[in-house]
């Protein structure tokens, strides 16, 4: 009866011990539970939807220029007339038809204006762009041959206005970096506008015409990423192109024709920005 009775007494110690320990394991994984860091449950603000500025660099904007990039560039331009060669005659007041002046050549200023470009990426290399500007020369025959006929070495002919819409095809070396020079061959088409001639030219040369003229170009240069999508450009372009022009009086009895290899090298620096 005794050893039955401290048998008893044992079960129920290892009961009373037994539950003192599983009590305190679920005191200790209720503390932890009270306890634990609160885990935000927000979604992460993916980086395509951050806020940039108009003129910062952030970490979505891409760097350099490559394929689908569209840019509008805003420059400043010079147009350098090179006047490699003329060939000049003259019809009427008393000489034969076309009568060549060989000591007498055309000589045409510089003239600087702002130029607008569009330029899109075919590929990350291949580019296409074209540009658009008018730029306004003066016109003077030059030579010993007008002294002969009584006039001045050098007669101021008249003043013109050129556009000259370019179309090149540029290959970068150097897409998605920051510095990436090009080079590039294209087309020169020339519209001659708003002609005046020097209504106190030497003969009565008062009316100036001139013809539409075209021909090939090349070009290099280079673009440079400042911030975001902006971008300073630099361009030489060297154009080859012929000028077809006369000058006559009003009458229309005397005319002096000019062939001019124009040729004028085109300089232009300015702001682009990336689309």
């Amino acid at each position: 009866m005794i050893k039955i009775r401290s048998l008893f007494t044992a079960m129920i110690a290892g009961v009373a011990a037994f539950s003192g320990a599983a009590g305190a394991k679920a005191a200790s994984a209720n503390a932890q539970y009270v306890n634990a860091p609160v885990v935000s449950t927000l979604p992460a603000v993916p980086r395509s939807h951050e806020h940039c500025g108009l003129f910062q660099t952030c970490a979505s904007t891409k760097i350099g220029l490559g394929a689908g990039d569209f840019m509008i560039r805003l420059s400043g331009v010079g147009v350098l007339p090179q006047d490699r060669d003329s060939n000049v005659s003259i019809t009427g007041g008393g000489f034969s038809r076309h009568t060549p002046l060989s000591h007498t050549h055309i000589s045409t200023t510089n003239a600087a204006m702002p130029e607008l470009t569009f330029e899109y990426f075919i590929t990350d290399n291949l580019s296409v762009d074209l540009i658009a500007t008018s730029t306004r020369h003066k016109v003077s025959a030059v030579g010993s041959d007008l002294p002969a006929l009584g006039g001045p070495h050098s007669l101021s002919v008249g003043k013109a206005w050129v556009l000259p819409p370019t179309l090149t095809f540029a290959w970068h070396f150097r897409p998605h970096k920051r510095f990436n020079p090009y080079a590039g061959v294209g087309v020169t088409a020339m519209w001659f506008h708003n002609m005046k001639g020097n209504q106190n030219a030497f003969l009565g040369l008062n009316k100036l015409n001139a013809g539409f003229t075209g021909g090939p170009s090349v070009n290099v240069g280079f673009d440079y990423q400042l911030v975001g999508n902006w971008f300073f450009n630099a361009d030489v372009k060297q154009m080859f192109v012929r000028m077809h022009a006369w000058v006559q009086n009003t009458p229309e009895t005397i005319r002096v024709r000019a062939h001019d290899s124009l040729d004028p090298t085109v300089v232009s620096a300015g702001i682009a920005y990336r689309f």
